[in-house]
């Protein structure tokens, strides 16, 4: 017998064999083009995509029955040093151990809400110099394998002779690992210096922008984005609300100039965040219309800025959706696919070849999840790293009785207790 001939078939379909791979099958999945479909992963890679019942695996399967699967969500923009700081008496406490543990609380909240990317906001400077940027990139380093922080290193000043450490933190800070540089201009004395400055750090060292903005000085925007066209990887500027309080013509107009330097906005439905002010949210269909890429992020998780912030992309979704006017496919398109191409990280699309960085939320179509996303599985390369599943109970009566039932061993009513009704699964 040949050495050839001793080597394991693989199955028909392709299925990895070897007893050391990496799998996953999702099976009978839909997809919002209304096919059912299983899906196998390997390693975090999508490795086929067939009819249901057509793949099979050596490793695991999840049984998606009832569920729609897309693109995992993505999260632009948090703030992961100031997270869950509202109830916190007195100042934000700044202490290492403090911000780290909020830090990666809040990123396995926005996990368990399907977005399996994060790109954080942290201030540098002041009285705690690149302490909450440690702090920030110790819990990104805790949450390797659950999900993928990035860090935006956020400087008070970088103008004048106050701003000389600021520029100086700035570049450390990169070093240190902070991925993206930011800040907010609009804080500054010299606003366009500021955008001046950042963007030579970026472009020494090779990383993107991100800026917060509130947007309601067209001539600053203008000048941004004459500063900002051609930069590469991106600049990208948030929240943008004050765009919304401008003319229409002269908003118009900013968002041309926007759209031609390349730059994206990332907008904030649920609320506003520390570094602006004021509420509202940016025209997506204004920007949209001008060419803009738009994203939308969470902004603020139940800090001082926003306390019932609750970092959930798919509310986010919705909300670009029931306010916004946007269909339900471009409003979770804002906060997946745009979010993805904001952050500078691969497009995902559930075919084979694409990175496995998956959610699949109980319903049947897009307009319905958006509604009601409550149960929810999060895949992050290749594997299922996080799960939420929700039951809702009636008590008996007419009107329940056509509703689906979830399945459940029976078991005699302990005494006193009022009859069941039947339970449904959100």
């Amino acid at each position: 017998m040949s050495a050839d001939s001793k080597q394991p078939q693989p199955p028909e379909d392709g299925a990895a064999t070897t007893a050391d791979s990496t799998s996953l099958l999702l099976s009978h999945a839909r997809l919002t083009d209304g096919r059912t479909v299983d899906v196998r992963l390997v390693g975090n890679r999508i490795e086929a995509v067939g009819t249901a019942g057509s793949l099979t695996t050596v490793g695991a399967r999840v049984d998606l029955a009832g569920y729609l699967l897309l693109p995992a969500a993505a999260e632009p923009h948090a703030h992961a040093d100031t997270a869950l700081s509202a109830d916190t008496p007195g100042p934000v406490p700044y202490a290492p151990e403090e911000v780290q543990r909020r830090a990666t609380e809040a990123a396995l909240l926005q996990l368990g809400h399907g977005a399996t990317a994060l790109r954080a906001h942290v201030r540098i400077g002041d009285v705690h110099g690149l302490g909450p940027l440690e702090a920030v990139l110790q819990a990104r380093r805790s949450l390797r394998g659950l999900a993928d922080l990035t860090a935006v290193a956020v400087p008070r000043l970088l103008t004048g002779v106050a701003g000389a450490d600021g520029l100086a933190m700035l570049r450390d800070a990169v070093k240190m690992g902070a991925g993206v540089v930011g800040g907010c201009p609009d804080l500054d004395p010299d606003p366009a210096g500021y955008v001046e400055a950042v963007l030579a750090v970026a472009a020494e060292h090779g990383v993107p922008v991100d800026l917060h903005t509130d947007g309601d000085d067209p001539a600053r925007l203008a000048r941004l984005a004459a500063m900002a066209g051609g930069l590469r990887p991106g600049v990208v500027i948030g929240p943008c609300a004050g765009l919304a309080r401008l003319p229409t013509d002269t908003a118009s107009r900013t968002a041309d100039r926007l759209a031609a330097a390349g730059v994206t906005v990332i907008c904030l439905p649920q609320g506003g965040c520390s570094g602006t002010e004021l509420r509202g949210a940016a025209p997506v269909r204004l920007l949209r219309a001008a060419g803009v890429r738009v994203a939308a992020g969470s902004g603020a998780l139940r800090d001082v800025a926003n306390p019932v912030g609750r970092g959930d992309p798919l509310e986010a979704a919705y909300l670009l959706a029931s306010l916004g006017g946007l269909p339900p496919r471009e409003a979770y398109g804002a906060v997946s696919e745009r979010a993805r191409e904001a952050m500078g990280l691969p497009e995902v699309r559930v075919e084979a070849g694409f990175p496995a960085e998956l959610l699949a939320v109980r319903g049947e179509r897009l307009a319905g999840v958006l509604s009601l996303a409550y149960s929810r599985i999060v895949v992050h390369r290749g594997r299922v790293v996080a799960r939420t599943s929700a039951v809702r109970e009636y008590c008996d009566s007419a009107a329940a009785l056509d509703l689906p039932r979830q399945a459940r061993p029976e078991r005699p009513p302990e005494p006193g207790s009022p009859p069941a009704g039947p339970d449904v699964r959100s």
